[in-house]
């Protein structure tokens, strides 16, 4: 067994373990913490596809600013743990038949012959001076660019969502309205009271 394969074995050991650790894990953190630790196990898988320009997006891009977005929203949220275990067994047939049927079309696409050297055969070696960067650019600003806008429109939405979710008034905050205060008068706030003087004793 080559290195390589070695390296592959190993992470996509941890992408697995993660990826159910993203799933069975009740706390937010922990478990965005552990789709953290996937994203760097699949930019390690596509480091040795030689998909470096890929890999180093995957972990700028998401490790370094959506997984961060997603911390600070799940702690400023304060999720109630307690009301989420609650109804976990309640949901847990239906989460076991969605999760039947996706392993079932997942071995109905893989299983057989699909990806055997008849349906895709190998590749021709890539020339010294090629740039995956350069191609993978070429393809999203022509071939493939209604795709691209099309979810560069959804993370937008997702950041405004997400934005609009923290800035939710709470009930333990007050906060100062200026324009109630320029409508208070002294009257409604401040009361003179005549105090006793040695000859009122």
């Amino acid at each position: 067994m080559t290195l390589e394969a070695i390296v592959f074995l190993v992470l996509s050991a941890i992408l697995l373990g993660s990826a159910l650790a993203v799933i069975v894990l009740r706390n937010p953190v922990h478990a965005a913490l552990s789709l953290v630790l996937s994203f760097f196990a699949t930019g390690g898988l596509w480091l040795l596809l030689e998909a470096e320009f890929l890999a180093l997006t995957l972990v700028l891009v998401y490790v370094g600013a959506v997984m961060v977005l997603f911390l600070f929203v799940v702690m400023m949220l304060d999720i109630n743990i307690a009301e989420l275990r609650a109804g976990f067994a309640s949901h847990l047939p239906l989460g076991l038949l969605v999760a039947t049927g996706m392993v079932l079309a997942l071995l109905s696409m893989v299983g057989g012959e699909a990806f055997g050297p008849v349906a895709f055969p190998e590749p021709p070696p890539a020339p010294a001076d090629a740039a995956n960067t350069r191609d993978l650019g070429r393809l999203l600003f022509t071939r493939y660019v209604y795709p691209f806008q099309i979810a560069a429109v959804i993370l937008l939405v997702a950041i405004v969502a997400a934005i609009a979710l923290t800035m939710r008034p709470s009930r333990q905050t007050r906060a100062v309205k200026p324009e109630w205060q320029v409508t208070i008068r002294r009257e409604d706030r401040v009361r003179l009271v005549k105090g006793l003087t040695e000859e009122d004793r």
